[in-house]
């Protein structure tokens, strides 16, 4: 086996992507916090809340897309490993941002499992499924809208221990 010769992991001492042998590593629980939003107008957000959107139950759908998606992580992307998830919750919050006076829905994902590896790309994919379904249940009446700031804000398990991301204001 060659080892790498960057920090990059997934590439080989010839440059090669590859996907990274975790079978010496311990199994621990592992757990990544992703977030993000999707802005949109007042509008938009205030059908969403109502309930009344013509293909339905917005947060619903796209609380399960969201789910899928972690699941279904390894067949995405390219490199990642297949993993056995414990856990996966995705939640939404609605609010107006600080952000030019723009109406949102906030998302969170939180992904956990026992496993040798950790979970933060299933994170990241359940935010960024999550928040592409709500704009294509509501493209009808508001193709402005925006994705924004998805990002692991934590991480636990492993060799590497915790992470929590700086609050951003």
């Amino acid at each position: 086996m060659s080892t790498p010769t960057s920090p990059l992991t997934h590439f080989d001492a010839q440059g090669q992507a590859h996907m990274v042998d975790v079978g010496a590593k311990p199994a621990t629980h592992r757990i990544a916090v992703a977030t993000g939003r999707i802005e949109m107008l007042p509008a938009t957000l205030a059908l969403i809340e109502s309930g009344t959107a013509k293909k339905g139950d917005v947060l619903g759908i796209a609380r399960i897309a969201g789910i899928m998606a972690a699941k279904k992580t390894s067949e995405l992307i390219p490199l990642c490993h297949p993993l056995a998830l414990t856990r996966v919750a995705v939640e939404f919050e609605t609010a107006s941002t600080r952000h030019k006076g723009a109406t949102g829905i906030f998302c969170s994902a939180t992904v956990e499992t026992v496993g040798p590896t950790g979970v933060e790309m299933e994170a990241l994919t359940a935010v960024q499924v999550a928040l592409l379904t709500i704009y294509d249940m509501c493209k009808a009446v508001d193709r402005g809208m925006s994705i924004h700031d998805v990002r692991v804000v934590e991480k636990h398990g492993g060799k590497s221990g915790s992470f929590v991301a700086e609050v951003v204001n």
